[in-house]
């Protein structure tokens, strides 16, 4: 099974430093994890109690990096593993300005980038982006078509949709990889409605599961994307399907290796490709994080 670690928590395990956060991505690098991943707000509001999936784990005053700037630096300090969001909020920028930005990514780590997008849960952000919230779902699939475009298309590219049309238009480098479809693998966070499995079947590589999604609806979610893979003309055993971990600790705040992967065995049968562990959810403390990483791999690549 292939591993991911999410890397968040910036204030409680690297103080806000800037240089543990790029230790930090060097021991995952060297420990083998598949994914190295960053989360995304571009503002905070002050209602964290509106976060449909439980109790929001952090303040408004915790700071969120921009991911694909931090990605960038951290690709310069790791040498083989792979550069991710989950999740990129894909609708605050500008298309053609995050095209450019994640094919230089790409281009700057030598094809490592996949990007995990989806709309949010804030009003906030829209508002202080100068967006409407309403049309948050049109903006999300006119700006990654748009992006997809620019990265696969020989320029000049031309396109039209609802809230976006250009003309003849260059934009590059183009990236390096060339994934189906899309150029750069694109994974989708959300809930496995069947407009969403639309969408994924539309222009994704994978799906990114929300962390509260039971083992049923995983399963469901699934197959249900399987069989639009194959209604597409796609074939359905390239689907990427990352879901959260259960991750189990013992008494010293180590990850408890026998029963982490106890909890977590019936995640294959379901479809999941790769298990999501999250650092600021988990890990207790900095001095521990070389430990923690490397147990999270041997407990998880196993299954």
């Amino acid at each position: 099974m292939d591993v991911s670690v999410t890397v968040s928590g910036f204030s409680r395990l690297f103080d806000n430093d800037f240089a543990r956060v790029f230790d930090a991505a060097r021991v995952i690098d060297a420990a083998g994890a598949t994914t190295l991943v960053l989360a995304d707000h571009v503002v905070m509001g002050d209602r964290t109690d509106r976060y449909p999936f439980g109790t929001f784990p952090y303040g408004p005053d915790e700071p969120w990096p921009e991911p694909l700037t931090l990605l960038a630096a951290i690709a310069a300090v790791t040498a083989r593993v792979r550069l991710g969001t989950g999740i990129v909020l894909a609708p605050l920028r500008a298309p053609a300005l995050l095209a450019k930005t994640c094919a230089t990514l790409d281009q700057i780590s030598g094809g490592r980038l996949d990007l995990g997008v989806g709309p949010g849960w804030q009003r906030e952000e829209y508002a202080a982006c100068g967006l409407e919230w309403s049309q948050r779902w049109s903006l999300l699939d006119d700006g990654l078509s748009a992006c997809a475009a620019l990265w696969t298309r020989p320029a000049p590219v031309e396109f039209a949709s609802e809230t976006l049309t250009f003309g003849p238009t260059w934009c590059l480098p183009q990236p390096i990889q060339r994934a189906p479809i899309t150029g750069i693998p694109l994974l989708y966070g959300m809930a496995a409605t069947p407009a969403h499995v639309a969408r994924i079947a539309h222009l994704g590589a994978g799906w990114l599961p929300i962390h509260t999604t039971t083992p049923d609806e995983l399963g469901a979610g699934v197959a249900a994307l399987r069989a639009a893979f194959v209604s597409a003309g796609r074939d359905p055993a390239t689907l990427r399907v990352r879901a959260s971990a259960r991750v189990k600790l013992d008494d010293h705040g180590r990850i408890a290796i026998d029963e982490t992967r106890s909890a977590n065995e019936h995640l294959a049968s379901l479809g999941v490709t790769e298990v999501a562990v999250g650092l600021g959810r988990h890990a207790t403390d900095a001095s521990e994080l070389e430990r923690f990483v490397a147990d999270a791999v041997v407990a998880f690549t196993a299954l």
